[in-house]
């Protein structure tokens, strides 16, 4: 058993570890040698496996992520970093056009084990162009799959399950995790990439939410105790594929549900979860499926804006009691 270790420390050593097993694996992206990553997430991997094996690119999205799918076709297993998922529109030709589909329309001949690691989401005053929360916009391209670890413990395993898969994986890292502290341990028994986890059982209220979100559902729980509504929290830990079962039962056991998105609440991931959510759940709810999300507008600089687009835990807690009311 480890201690506790920042996110961006699992995220490194989940590499290291990769990394030492086979000699295929290589990552490539801007900053990623010399500098050790934006966030230090390949701190000392080039000094260990050499710059071959950690190439530094120029700024060029739409050039390195391309190379990563033509590597992985040529049989190396890269991992791609992506400063920020914003730089992704850069790349979508790479992404959407050819790692996604290259697999189906080759009916299976070709494998195409690609990792795209992608910071994103709302950090702090970095301003709308650097802010963009866009895993709504990948979860509609089937082919690919996506993992939105919040823990480093899951970011340790993901990442790992991530670059042994033969199909492209999106690693979505939500920048204000980087900093963040929690158990790892190395030797515990990985569960399934794509499964949900309940980190706070209840009886009350179904809260489902991913990433950061996770966190700020977590400290609405916690204020809701003062209310006596017991909510239990469902971390999706994907995105892409969704582990409907866990959420369901869930949902059937407690008669309530409150999707929790940090992104556009229009057409967002949460928009989904509801309406699948209510596909499945209906006879067995209380009264309609909530969602809390981020403004429909481009995120502000101005810090006070910024922190009032996005769902807080106060935000979250009034909207379960506005639900509960309703039934």
């Amino acid at each position: 058993m480890n201690g506790p270790v920042f996110y961006w420390q699992a995220l490194n050593r989940a590499l290291d570890a990769e990394m030492a097993l086979d000699d295929d694996i290589i990552t490539l992206g801007e900053d990623v040698g010399l500098f050790g990553g934006t966030y230090r997430v390949t701190e000392g991997l080039m000094a260990k496996y050499g710059e071959w094996r950690v190439r530094d690119t120029p700024i060029s999205e739409n050039s390195f992520v391309g190379l990563g799918v033509g590597a992985a076709l040529a049989g190396l297993r890269p991992i791609v970093e992506i400063m920020t998922v914003n730089f992704a529109l850069l790349a979508m030709d790479a992404i959407v056009n050819i790692a996604a589909k290259v697999p189906f329309m080759s009916g299976g001949q070709f494998a195409l084990p690609l990792t795209i690691r992608m910071p994103g989401g709302v950090a702090r005053q970095l301003g709308a162009q650097h802010s963009q929360r866009l895993e709504q916009m990948f979860m509609n391209v089937p082919g690919l799959r996506i993992v939105v670890p919040s823990t480093p413990q899951d970011a340790y395993w993901q990442v790992r399950q991530a670059v042994r898969s033969d199909d492209p994986v999106i690693i979505l890292e939500h920048e204000r995790l980087y900093f963040s502290k929690g158990p790892l341990d190395e030797e515990a028994a990985p569960p399934p990439p794509h499964q949900a986890a309940v980190r706070r059982q209840g009886t009350d209220v179904t809260i489902i939410a991913w990433s950061r979100m996770t966190e700020v559902a977590l400290a609405a729980a916690e204020l809701l105790k003062a209310d006596h509504i017991d909510a239990e929290i469902i971390d999706l830990r994907s995105l892409l594929p969704i582990d409907w079962a866990i959420c369901q039962a869930s949902v059937e056991k407690t008669h309530h549900g409150l999707i929790v998105d940090e992104s556009s609440r229009f057409a967002g991931a949460g928009a989904e979860i509801v309406a699948t959510l209510h596909e499945r759940c209906f006879f067995s709810l209380d009264a309609p499926i909530a969602r809390v999300a981020g403004l429909d507008i481009p995120v502000p600089f101005n810090g006070a804006l910024e922190a009032a687009s996005i769902p807080t835990e106060e935000g979250v807690a009034d909207a379960v009691r506005h639900l509960m009311a309703r039934s």
